[in-house]
C-alpha cells in the first residue's frame, strides 16, 4: 500500500528496472531512507534497525553455495535472481561445533547462547548496516571478520551487530566464511584440480566478500575508496594474512587488527601453528579422506556435510591456514616483520587477560637451560631480569611470563621502524574490570562488546562506566575507520584523549579501563629486552 492506494505487482506485469524505479520513485521518497537497493546480482530490500536511521542488510548471497562441486574450491560467482531478494534475516552459520551445549564455555554464557541456531554448508552471505539515504553519499566502510581459531564462530553473533557503528556514518559488513575441514582442508587432488586455489578456502571466501563490497558497497552509500577491514583472534589473524597477501592489491584502504597477532616465544606453549606448508597439510588431508571411508575427492564431495562435520570433530583436530605459495606466501607474521605488505595504517591491541607465554620448567637447571638454548650469550642478562640467583622456581616462572600479544605487536613494530616502513600503528590495551558472578578479568574477546558499543545485549551488569567507555571506544574505532586517524570528539562535544601512533621512541598506547586513557609508559625490561632478542635471533 502506497499513499492509501493497494498496489500489486507481478513479475509478468513489470520489469525488475520498472520495478526498482517505483520503489525508489515512491517507498523511498516517502520514509527517506536507503531500504532497497540494486546490486550486480539483482535487487535487495532491507529493514530500518532498531534506529529507524539505519537500514539492516541480512543474508546477502556474495558467492555461489559452496556444497557438491563446489565443495573444498574457491568461492564461485554467485548467480542472479529475479524480483526483490528480501534481506530481513542473518543466514545459517557456517557448519561448526554447537558451542551452546558446553555450559562451562564461557563463550557460550557470553554470546554462542542458541543451540537451535540453523548451520549449513550453503554459509557464504554477508550483512550490511547502513545509514545513508541515498547511494550517493560515499561513506567509510567496515569490512569485519569474527574470530573463533578459524574453527566456529558467525556473523549473527550478538556482539558483532553493526548498528552501532553505523549510527557514525559509517557503513558495516560483516562476512561469513568456510570453517574447520569445509574450509581449510587441502588434499593432492584438490591442488590438481585447482592449482592457482588449491587451499584456505575459508581466507578465499573473506577476499571475496571483500571483492563484493569493492563493486556493489556504492549502492549502499558507501565509498568503495575507502574501506577498513577488521577482526578480533582469528577474525584479527585473518587481518594479517590480507595484509600480506599479493592478490589483495586496492581492496583496502586501513586494517584493524584485535587480539590477532601471535609470535613464539617459549618452547611447547601453545601457539596456534599458522605456518604449515601445502605439502604437509595435504599429507594430512589424505589422513582425513581414510578416516571418513573415502579414497577420492569425488567421493569425499558426495558424503553428507553433516557426516563430514561429525567426522571433523571426532577426527579432534585443528584446521589453520596454510602456506600454499599463492594467496599465502609465507609465514604471515614474518612477511609483515620483513615489510611485504600492504602500507596502511594499522589498529592494533590486546585484552589484559590473554594468552601469557609461559616458561615450561619442572626445576631451576631445566629454566637455565632454556634460557641457554633461548638467548645463548645473552642467557645471563634474562636470568638476571628473571631474579633467577634469588627467587623460587614458581618466582622465576611468574617473573618471566609476558603477554604474548603484547609481545608479537612490539615486535611488528619495532620491525615497522627498522625496515623503513613507518606506517601508523596505534596500540591499545584492554583492562577494564568486567562484571559478573564468574569474575572473569579481562578475557579474550571480552572488547568486542565495547568495540560494536553493544552492551546491552550482554547478560552482564554493565553499569554507567562501562557505557560510557564503550562510547568512546566505539567513537575511537569509527574515527580510524573514518579516515585512518582515531582522535576526534567524543559525543559530549569534549575532545577525547589524544591517542597518539606507537614508535620505537614513544612505544605507548591507549589504556581503556574505567576510562579512556593514554599511558606514556615503557614496557618493562623483560619486555624490551625479548623484543631487542627476536629481531637478534632472526638477523644471526
Amino acid at each position: 500500500m502506497i499513499n492509501g492506494k493497494t498496489i500489486y505487482l507481478t513479475q509478468s506485469d513489470i520489469t525488475d528496472k520498472a520495478l526498482f524505479y517505483y520503489i525508489e520513485n515512491n517507498m523511498e521518497r516517502r520514509e527517506n531512507m536507503l531500504r532497497v537497493v540494486r546490486t550486480e546480482n539483482g535487487l535487495i530490500r532491507g529493514l530500518p534497525a532498531a534506529d529507524p536511521r539505519i537500514t539492516s542488510f541480512k543474508g546477502i548471497p556474495f558467492a555461489a553455495p559452496p556444497t557438491g562441486e563446489n565443495r573444498w574450491r574457491a568461492p564461485q560467482p554467485v548467480k542472479d535472481w529475479d524480483g526483490v531478494l528480501n534481506a530481513f534475516e542473518f543466514a545459517p552459520i557456517s557448519l561448526q561445533a554447537n558451542s551452546a551445549l558446553d555450559k562451562n564455555n564461557i563463550y557460550a554464557r557470553e554470546w554462542h547462547v542458541d543451540p537451535d541456531i540453523p548451520m549449513s554448508e550453503d554459509c557464504l552471505y554477508l550483512n550490511v548496516w547502513t545509514p545513508a539515504r541515498s547511494a550517493d553519499e560515499k561513506l567509510p566502510v567496515y569490512v569485519w571478520f569474527f574470530g573463533g581459531g578459524f574453527q566456529v564462530g558467525y556473523t549473527s553473533e550478538m556482539e558483532f551487530d553493526g548498528e552501532r557503528i553505523a549510527r557514525r556514518g559509517i557503513v558495516v559488513v560483516t562476512v561469513n566464511y568456510r570453517l574447520n575441514t569445509f574450509g581449510f582442508l587441502c588434499h593432492p587432488e584438490i591442488t590438481a584440480e585447482a592449482p592457482e586455489a588449491p587451499a584456505n578456502f575459508g581466507l578465499l571466501d573473506q577476499q571475496a566478500g571483500l571483492r563484493w563490497v569493492k563493486r556493489n558497497i556504492a549502492a549502499f552509500g558507501g565509498d568503495p575508496d575507502n574501506i577498513t577491514i577488521g577482526g578480533q583472534s582469528a577474525g584479527g589473524g585473518s587481518v594479517l594474512y590480507h595484509l600480506t597477501s599479493p592478490k589483495n592489491a586496492g581492496l583496502f584502504n586501513r586494517a584493524i587488527i584485535q587480539s590477532g597477532i601471535f609470535a613464539p616465544l617459549y618452547p611447547d606453549n601453545m601457539m596456534p601453528r599458522m605456518n604449515m606448508t601445502l605439502e604437509e597439510a595435504e599429507k594430512e588431508g589424505v589422513k582425513f579422506f581414510e578416516f571418513l571411508g573415502v579414497s577420492s575427492l569425488k567421493e569425499a564431495r558426495e558424503l553428507d556435510a553433516k557426516y563430514i562435520l561429525d567426522k571433523t570433530l571426532e577426527y579432534n583436530r585443528f584446521w589453520w591456514p596454510v602456506e600454499d605459495g599463492i594467496f599465502c606466501t609465507g609465514n604471515a607474521f614474518q612477511l609483515f616483520l620483513e615489510n611485504k605488505r600492504w602500507q596502511v595504517p594499522i589498529l592494533t591491541g590486546h585484552t589484559s587477560n590473554e594468552f601469557f607465554a609461559v616458561p615450561k620448567a619442572k626445576s631451576k637447571e631445566e629454566f637455565k637451560c632454556m634460557a641457554i638454548e633461548l638467548f645463548g650469550e645473552d642467557a645471563d642478562e634474562f636470568l638476571d631480569l628473571c631474579r633467577f640467583n634469588d627467587s623460587t622456581l614458581e618466582d622465576v616462572i611468574k617473573n618471566s611470563t609476558v603477554n604474548s600479544i603484547e609481545y608479537a605487536i612490539r615486535v611488528a613494530a619495532k620491525a615497522n621502524s627498522d625496515t623503513g616502513s613507518n606506517v601508523l600503528i596505534y596500540y591499545y590495551v584492554f583492562d577494564a574490570e568486567i562484571p559478573g558472578w564468574d569474575n572473569p578479568g579481562a578475557f579474550h574477546s571480552v572488547d568486542l562488546w565495547f568495540t560494536f558499543e553493544t552492551l546491552a545485549k550482554c547478560w552482564r551488569p554493565f553499569v554507567g562506566k562501562h557505557y560510557d567507555l564503550a562510547r568512546q571506544m566505539c567513537n575511537y574505532w569509527a574515527n580510524f575507520i573514518r579516515s585512518g586517524d582515531p582522535n576526534g570528539k567524543d559525543s559530549t562535544g569534549e575532545d577525547m584523549p589524544k591517542w597518539e601512533p606507537y614508535t620505537v621512541d614513544a612505544p605507548y598506547g591507549m589504556l581503556f579501563a574505567d576510562k579512556a586513557e593514554f599511558v606514556r609508559k615503557r614496557p618493562g625490561e623483560l619486555m624490551d629486552f625479548l623484543v631487542r632478542q627476536y629481531s637478534k635471533r632472526k638477523s644471526s
